[in-house]
């Protein structure tokens, strides 16, 4: 499942995207999904003052929402720059929620000329047999001939789609802090870390400014902030209501679910640790999706800025 952590609609709609992908290595997200530090933040840190009943206003959490979401979208910049494992469940429910099936894929997180690129490594927990993986470095050694002969033009293109990715995000995560109406609950300990707890609910007469917006009536959920560094630890996600996408492209039922954890990592980035979610779709009209997974983020190891992957098994100092 692809994240971006406080995107509200983009996370359940990637939920249902990730159904139904194809079994090749692509793009990785998370998600998911947020550095300590993460350099200038278009946004003004808030005031966080409480007040006399030790609460914070509406315009004080927004603006927090505000802060968060700006380093959510650095955390995804900085994600670029780690190598990890991501272990996915996934479980095919019946009209009752029983399990009628399970399957599980381990994939490998690399970085391949600045792009985050799957690589299955496991199936069912188990090494994949020697046909199986020899399928998978040729879908990466197609990948790496792509970026390598990549011209400077298709490059900048590329550089400049990410860039309004990333100003996108930022717009719709704005209109996520003003699409709410928020609830400080208290705080609680996230990761052995002292987080708020904010309950946000759909604001009656909220006008949306972009056409994404217009689902978020349809999400209410909660979130914990980590106080020290003002990221976005956990977050509870729940569809109030049937969503639906596109003209007869799919329809996200009542109850749909995502679940986020996020961790520090080497004191400068929180990326995502745990996901869970619950996703009942129909695509298209007639195909149907109700499904639970799980997935698991674990070994980050960050590259050296000089170094990157060219070739299979190849790391090239770059000068």
């Amino acid at each position: 499942m692809k994240l971006r952590s406080l995107a509200l609609i983009p996370v359940l709609l990637a939920g249902l995207q990730a159904v139904g992908q194809q079994e090749q290595p692509s793009p990785a997200a998370p998600q998911d999904k947020s550095p300590a530090v993460a350099g200038p933040s278009e946004t003004p840190p808030p005031d966080l003052t409480t007040g006399a009943d030790g609460k914070l206003s509406q315009e004080q959490m927004r603006q927090l929402f505000r802060v968060v979401a700006d380093k959510d979208i650095e955390n995804e910049k900085r994600q670029r720059d780690y190598t990890y494992i991501d272990r996915e469940v996934q479980n095919k429910l019946d009209g009752k929620g029983q399990t009628k099936s399970t399957e599980v894929k381990t994939y490998e997180i690399l970085e391949i000329y600045g792009a985050q690129v799957q690589r299955l490594i496991e199936k069912g927990d188990k090494p994949l047999d020697a046909k199986e993986a020899a399928k998978e470095e040729e879908k990466i050694q197609k990948i790496i001939d792509k970026r390598k002969n990549e011209s400077d033009e298709d490059r900048r293109k590329r550089e400049e789609k990410e860039v309004k990715g990333r100003e996108d995000g930022r717009k719709f995560v704005r209109e996520v802090a003003d699409a709410y109406d928020f609830k400080l609950v208290g705080t609680e300990e996230v990761g052995g870390r002292e987080a708020w707890v904010i309950d946000g609910e759909p604001r009656p007469g909220f006008e949306p400014h972009m056409k994404e917006s217009k689902f978020l009536s349809k999400f209410h959920g909660r979130v914990w902030i980590d106080k020290g560094d003002l990221q976005l630890a956990k977050m509870d996600i729940e569809a109030i209501d049937t969503v639906s996408v596109g003209w007869v492209l799919a329809r996200i039922h009542k109850g749909t679910r995502v679940m986020l954890e996020q961790t520090r990592v080497n004191d400068e980035v929180w990326l995502p640790r745990h996901l869970t979610f619950k996703v009942d779709a129909r695509v298209a009209l007639f195909k149907g999706y109700n499904i639970d997974g799980d997935q698991e983020y674990r070994d980050y190891k960050k590259f050296r800025t000089s170094a990157k992957i060219v070739g299979m098994g190849e790391v090239k100092e770059q000068k």
